[in-house]
This record gives structure tokens, sequence and C-alpha cells, in this order.
């Protein structure tokens, strides 16, 4: 019998995932080209074609027991100092090999740090709405999971912060450009919510760290600034993935960057090494260390994602939808016409349009559609999209 703890979590599984699987099963009925799923942060665009170059070149290149050996639990050196070098030269900071651990993706790194900071029943903060497997990695570690108001633009809300930190919180999730919504975090926001955490360190004499996950960073949109923490306040720790910026979600690469300034520096190096090892993971993909290494300077067809919300956010307004223009990543948040966002989406259904409720977020009366689809599906769903508007007398 499986433990209680994973009875929970098999209970509580993706709404994300099961609307994927729903929109497979839609597909065998209906035809995949008249289901409209916006369900799941799948990139509709390929990998750069640097990056098939570069796996050829490591395996041609490479001696093969290094390419597919152990190395340091934090990845191979050269790859770290590339990574870091590379920051350095977009953000102006000052890192170098010591601060950059390879993670199996973002997924893998939260994970890794959530379990070198964590005792049982510390808190970690997240603003709602929020990515809902924070719920699970948090208490993976026996943490607790304490839920932050964001103002009407969907910033974080610095004075919700302020009344829900207590001695026993560890760690604040900052998630820019934000999955669900797209709003990419001002800096003024940001600014306010370090504010918040350095009194309150200084009042209550703990340490509190700022866990800046970063997936979606390059996918901003009207040349929209993206805040660099580790600027604003000393104990942040960024975790990093390119299955977005470089359209590989199923190669598990990313990092997490330590600064030289985060309290206890040496001790939370070593616990995320330890906990890399530990956890299973035991260090990256070795290959994929090395194809990142050589494409740097890559980017992902932003333009297309760009297309795609426009056309998206256009028409949906048009229609009498209540949607946030999105700033960042590549998914809209959307108000539902009716109270119950559950019951829009089965009434989406009806249409074969494939949305994800806003409580699997933490926030009701909305839902989330990802359009990193074709530019094609948008354009097809758009009746669909009309006739459930038209269900609720939106654009009568």
């Amino acid at each position: 019998m499986i433990s209680e703890k994973m009875k929970g979590y098999v209970a509580g599984s993706s709404a994300i995932r099961a609307m994927f699987e729903e929109g497979k099963r839609l597909a065998e009925i209906y035809g995949a080209e008249n289901v409209y799923d916006f369900s799941l942060g799948n990139p509709s665009i390929p990998a750069p074609e640097r990056v098939k170059s570069a796996v050829i070149e490591v395996l041609n290149e490479e001696d093969s027991l290094v390419t597919h050996g152990y190395m340091n639990n934090s990845g191979f050196e050269d790859v770290r100092e590339a990574i870091a070098k590379s920051i350095n030269e977009r953000f102006d900071t000052n890192f170098g090999v010591k601060n950059i651990i390879m993670t199996v993706g973002a997924a893998g790194g939260l994970n890794v740090i959530l379990k070198t900071l964590l005792n049982p029943q510390d808190e970690v903060i997240v603003f709602k709405p929020y990515f809902g497997e924070y719920r699970s990695y948090v208490s993976n570690f026996d943490g607790v999971i304490v839920e932050a108001d964001c103002d009407e633009n969907f910033f974080p809300d610095a004075e919700s912060l302020r009344s829900l930190i207590t001695p026993k919180t560890k760690a604040v999730i900052i998630n820019n450009p934000n999955n669900p919504t797209g709003v990419v975090y001002s800096e003024e926001a940001i600014i306010n919510v370090a504010k918040v955490l350095n009194e309150k360190q200084e009042e209550l004499g703990t340490d509190i760290y700022m866990i800046s996950d970063e997936p979606y960073r390059e996918l901003a949109y009207d040349g929209v600034n993206v805040p660099y923490l580790t600027k604003y306040y000393n104990n942040t720790i960024v975790g990093y993935s390119y299955s977005k910026s470089l359209s590989l979600p199923g190669e598990r690469i990313g990092y997490l960057v330590i600064p030289n300034e985060l309290k206890d520096f040496d001790d939370v190096v070593a616990g995320a090494n330890v906990a890399n090892r530990i956890l299973g993971y035991v260090n990256a993909p070795s290959l994929f260390q090395k194809v990142i290494k050589k494409c740097l300077n890559e980017k992902t067809d932003v333009e297309s994602y760009d297309k795609n919300r426009k056309l998206l956010y256009g028409k949906l307004t048009e229609f009498g939808f209540n949607v946030v223009k999105p700033q960042g990543a590549f998914y809209l948040w959307m108000q539902s016409p009716v109270e119950d966002e559950k019951e829009f989406v089965a009434k989406a259904k009806e249409f074969n349009l494939l949305l994800v409720p806003g409580s699997s977020f933490g926030k009701s009366g909305f839902v989330r559609l990802a359009y990193c689809v074709s530019y094609e599906k948008i354009e097809n769903s758009l009746p669909a999209f009309e006739k459930l508007a038209a269900a609720y007398g939106l654009n009568a």
C-alpha cells in the first residue's frame, strides 16, 4: 500500500495534466484539429537548430567517458563558468563557477534548494495565483505553504506579505514572468518585497530567503524589463531552466545561482550539492550540460509567441471576456464569467476548448490558457471561443 502522503499527492494530482490527458481523449473522438487544448505549457516552437548541431559536436569532440560520466554534483566546471560569465554580461553581476549549481530543470533546482533550507513546519510564502506544484515541492520536505495576496495588477502585495511573516518563515518564492498570469513583476514591486523581507529579518533575527523561479525569463514582450533579483536582496537564490527559453522541457536542464552575499553561503552551497545527490538527481544530465555551454547565446522564437499573444488576447477581449494582458511567459489569465470557474471550464469543454481552472493555482474565479500552441490552432479555436462567449451573453 502506498504511503499516506502519496495518497494525498495522487488525489490532488495536477489538473493541468488531467486536462492534457482529456485533450488526447477528445482528439481520438473528434480529431486533433478539432480540439483546442490550452492546458499545458509545452512549447510548440522547436529548439533552435544550433541545439541539434551542438549535440553532434559534443558527441564528436568530447571524450565519451567525460561526456557520459559522473562529475562534481554541482556540474562541469567549464559549463558553470560559462553560465556565470553569461549572466554577468547580461545583468551586470559578479558570479563565478562556485555560484552556479547545475540542476535537473527548474523543478529539480527548487527541490534541491528547499531540501537544503527547510526544517519540518518551516513556512514558504507564495503569491496567489501561483504554480500549483509549489505545494508538492514544499510538502516534500514537510514545509508549509503560506499564500499571500497580489494586488489588482497581480503584483505581489507587500503588506499582505508583511502580515504573514513569522519566525517560521524560511523562504518566499517569486515567479517572474509569472505562471499563470503572464504578468511581469515591476522593479518597484520587487523593491517593496525586498524592503519587507529586510525589515522582517532584522525584527525577527532570522534569515528569510527569496527564491526566484525564472523559467520564463526570456519570454517577455513590448520591451518590458524583468528585474534580476539578486541585485535587490542579498538572500536571493535564482532557479533557472532552459525548458522554455530553448524549448527543451524534456531534457531537464537548468541551474541554481547562489550569490556570495547569501547568509551562510558556504553551508548553503555544500547543502545544495549534497541535496542534488541524495534526492537521486546526482547531477544534471551531462550531455546537455555540454550542449548548453555551446548555446548560451541562442534564443527561442519569442516573436511567434508574441503573435499568438496578440491574436488570442485581442479576440478574447473583443468577444467580451475579461483578460489580463500578459507581459511575459505564454499564458493568459482570464476571469470566469461565472463565480465557479470549474463550471466555466466544463462549459468550455462542450466546445472542445480545454482550459485550466484558477483554483489549481490558488485563485478561484479565473482560468489559465497556455498559448504556446500553433497560430493556426488559435485561429481555428476562435469560433469556439465566440460561441462560448455567446453562451454567457458576453458579446450580445
